[in-house]
C-alpha cells in the first residue's frame, strides 16, 4: 500500500469520524436542552426521571453504554436498516448521545442556576408558561453562560467517538487499525498521524469556542 492510498483510507476515518461526531453532537443537544428542562421542571416526576436517567447512564463507562446499544438493541430485534454498517453507525450515534447528553443536561443546569430567579418571576407574570419561559427567557441566556464547559464537553464527544471503532464503525481508529494491518513497518508513524488527526480536529472545535466566546458569553 502506498502513502496516496493511506492517506485516502485516513481521510475516509476522518471523514467517519466526523460524520459520527456531528449526528452524535445534534442528538446530544437536543436531549441535553430537554432533560435540562426535566431537571427545573416544576412537576417532580420530571425532575426524578431525570434525575434518575443522568445519575444512571453518566456514570456507567461509556464502553458499557456501547455495549448495550450495539448488542442489546439487535438482541430485541431493534434494527434501524438492512444493512450491518447503516445500523452500526446508528447504535454508536445513539449510544454517544446518551452518554453526552447527561453531561449536556448538567452543564446546561449550572448555567440556568445563574440567570436571576426574577427574570423567571417576570416572565411568569407577564402571563408565560413554563415552557414558554424555559424557551424564550432562561434557555437562551443559560448556553450563552455555558459555552466555555459546553466546549469542553463537546471536545469530549469528540474523543469518544473512537470507542466506535471496536463495534464495526468505519472512523480514525479503525482506519489506522487497518492501516497497521497492512504496513506493519509503519506502526509508530501511524500512531503519530492518528493523534495529530484529533488534535487538528480538537483544536478546530476549540477555536470555534473560543469564537463564540468573545461573542456570545455572558459574564456573571
Amino acid at each position: 500500500m502506498d502513502f496516496l492510498q493511506l492517506l485516502e483510507m485516513f481521510l475516509s476515518g476522518i471523514w467517519g469520524t466526523v460524520k459520527l461526531f456531528t449526528v452524535a453532537l445534534i442528538g446530544a443537544l437536543v436531549l441535553g436542552t430537554i432533560l435540562a428542562g426535566m431537571r427545573v421542571s416544576p412537576t417532580p416526576v420530571l425532575r426524578i426521571a431525570a434525575s434518575t436517567y443522568i445519575n444512571v447512564v453518566r456514570n456507567t463507562p461509556l464502553t458499557l453504554v456501547m455495549f448495550f446499544c450495539a448488542f442489546g438493541l439487535p438482541f430485541l430485534d431493534i434494527r434501524f436498516g438492512s444493512t450491518s454498517s447503516f445500523n452500526s453507525f446508528i447504535y454508536a450515534t445513539l449510544a454517544l448521545t446518551a452518554y453526552t447528553a447527561c453531561f449536556v443536561a448538567e452543564t446546561l443546569r449550572s448555567g440556568i442556576s445563574t440567570i436571576p430567579v426574577g427574570q423567571a418571576e417576570a416572565a411568569r407574570a407577564v402571563g408565560l408558561t413554563f415552557g414558554q419561559t424555559l424557551s424564550q427567557v432562561i434557555l437562551p441566556q443559560a448556553f450563552r453562560t455555558v459555552i466555555p464547559p459546553l466546549g469542553s464537553v463537546i471536545i469530549a464527544l469528540l474523543k469518544n467517538t473512537s470507542i466506535a471503532s471496536a463495534f464495526n464503525n468505519r472512523e480514525l481508529i479503525s482506519a489506522m487499525r487497518n492501516a497497521i494491518e497492512v504496513r506493519g513497518d509503519l506502526v509508530i508513524p501511524l500512531l503519530f498521524g492518528t493523534a495529530l488527526a484529533y488534535l487538528i480536529l480538537a483544536l478546530i472545535l476549540g477555536r470555534v469556542f473560543d469564537y463564540l466566546e468573545r461573542k456570545l458569553v455572558i459574564l456573571r
